[in-house]
């Protein structure tokens, strides 16, 4: 987007949570500080014939109770989490729908899957029964696009760009990048980003025949990684002008101070080292911070063999022998595909503003191949001024976000 005022700083203001374990930012940060674990059996599709099938599946979302000017119901399980979130983030950020009804906005909700669950559905349908045994309500849930124009509907926000990138798992970052350009550049007074995604089997089979789904939990860096453990949810984050937030004496969580992108097209499954240690590169240099002001590195940290090796030594490229703490939540909430870097830049947001670094769970010995200190198993205290949030997605879809704590300048 082409910028009217490079210098227009973006604030984030709002939160909506929904994940394994907690929901709003009070209840997950709850989740992020304690270490606490959102494995369980899975019982959102037949586990049958699976040596094991274990998953991060949120299991306490009731989407009439978030979710009221439409119905739940003609919603797939991935819209109902991103309508439910953006809902919830607009009143954590304390506006009235009606507010944002009279300004220019943009939705961007990033996702893996879609509605894929839905999809797995109409196909056993159709094999076992017929095509015309289908439900034409599921069937008009399956477009991606809902997950963002339903947000638009749901808080009846007619002048807005409403788009859903498909990134796959850096697709959160994709998201938030897309938003913090248009309120940057002055083209949208607010924006709605974030990602979502619903455990389906489709995405569980993939992972489980390519040999990466952990048997009981996932370890990030650890010696004895086994692998991921797929999970769902969805984070919305609202972002607005550092001038807006003041203006309405908002709450700010954390300041986004820019971000970077690259898709290398290397490997349909495998990151690529020189690749993701330019994101970040990128992502630093839009940021206008130097690799030694980050005090964090929230990592992609999927505990595959491949992915952990890899984005450990990009992180050590860029930032020395002496690189900042680098964690997982992925431990903690499994892999959210789509949702999974939004809910980590609302974990580095939490952070931040409660001055903590969450734990890499499950820890037993760092692999030395990985060589960081991913805080291991119990949360720290700490003063973290900027924090960098990876992002790492199937076809070497990079995205990177910077996040900076807002310091209140004292009024002269």
């Amino acid at each position: 987007m082409s910028g009217k005022d490079d210098n227009r700083r973006v604030v984030i203001t709002g939160l909506g949570v929904f994940s394994s374990i907690g929901t709003g930012a009070a209840e997950f940060v709850d989740g992020l500080r304690g270490g606490r674990s959102g494995a369980r059996p899975i019982s959102m599709f037949d586990t049958t014939g699976y040596a094991h099938a274990g998953g991060c599946e949120v299991t306490d979302f009731e989407p009439e109770r978030w979710i009221s000017r439409l119905d739940p119901r003609e919603l797939g399980r991935a819209t109902q989490f991103s309508v439910a979130a953006a809902g919830m983030a607009v009143r954590d950020a304390g506006l009235d729908p009606a507010y944002l009804r009279s300004r220019h906005g943009v939705i961007s909700i990033g996702t893996t899957d879609g509605e894929s669950r839905d999809l797995d559905q109409l196909v056993e349908t159709e094999v076992r029964d017929g095509a015309e045994r289908m439900d034409p309500v599921q069937v008009a849930r399956v477009p991606a696009g809902r997950l963002s124009a339903a947000i638009a509907q749901e808080l009846e926000l007619s002048d807005v760009e409403a788009v859903t990138l498909p990134t796959a798992c850096a697709a959160g970052n994709y998201a938030i990048g897309y938003g913090f350009d248009a309120v940057r550049s002055g083209e949208a007074e607010y924006a709605i980003v974030g990602g979502a995604d619903a455990m389906c089997r489709k995405t569980f089979t993939g992972f489980y025949r390519l040999g990466t789904i952990a048997p009981e939990r996932c370890q990030p860096f650890d010696v004895d990684r086994k692998g991921i453990l797929t999970g769902e949810g969805a984070g919305v984050l609202v972002l607005e002008s550092l001038e807006s937030a003041r203006a309405r004496g908002a709450r700010i969580y954390a300041e986004v101070l820019g971000y970077g992108l690259n898709c290398d097209a290397y490997h349909q499954v495998a990151p690529k080292q020189d690749s993701v240690a330019e994101c970040m590169r990128r992502a630093l240099e839009n940021a206008g911070v130097k690799p030694s002001e980050v005090d964090l590195v929230s990592a992609h940290g999927t505990g595959t063999k491949a992915n952990d090796v890899t984005e450990s030594r990009a992180i050590r490229a860029v930032f020395g022998e002496d690189p900042p703490r680098t964690i997982s939540i992925k431990s903690m909430i499994g892999h959210t595909m789509g949702a999974a870097s939004a809910l980590a830049a609302i974990a580095c947001a939490l952070a931040i503003t409660e001055g903590f670094i969450p734990p890499t769970i499950n820890h037993t010995q760092t692999d030395p191949e990985c060589d960081v200190d991913c805080v291991p198993n119990h949360a720290v205290p700490a003063d973290l001024r900027i924090v960098q949030n990876n992002g790492l997605a199937f076809g070497g879809n990079n995205a990177v976000v910077i996040l900076g704590k807002h310091v209140q300048e004292a009024l002269s």
